[in-house]
């Protein structure tokens, strides 16, 4: 019997189109609850669908300190989460709890 190999699952090899990376986004935003890094990271992996790279050169960010900041290990500031959802497309918009 071949030996099974496994990966670690990649959530950014999934997110081909900007539906598929909205679509990831809201369901992240429903599971998170108050858990900011959730976010961070969710934002890390659509980051790394897109291009890391691009992404540096858009937002003016050194690729490393993005790769922190979206790992779910750092604390981005709300500014930096700005500056990365505005590159990336993302709008961000408010609606009351109870509306959805």
């Amino acid at each position: 019997m071949a030996a099974l190999k496994l990966r670690k699952w990649d959530s950014a090899e999934h997110l081909k189109t900007d539906e598929d990376m909205a679509l990831y986004l809201e369901a992240c935003f429903q599971e998170a609850g108050d858990d900011a890094a959730f976010i961070a990271k969710a934002l890390g992996h659509i980051a790394r669908a897109k291009g890391m790279s691009q992404l540096s050169r858009d937002t003016g960010l050194g690729r490393e300190s993005l790769y922190k900041a979206l790992s779910g290990e750092g604390n981005p500031s709300f500014a930096t989460i700005l500056k990365v959802t505005s590159a990336l497309g993302i709008k961000l918009h408010a609606q009351t709890m109870n509306a959805g």
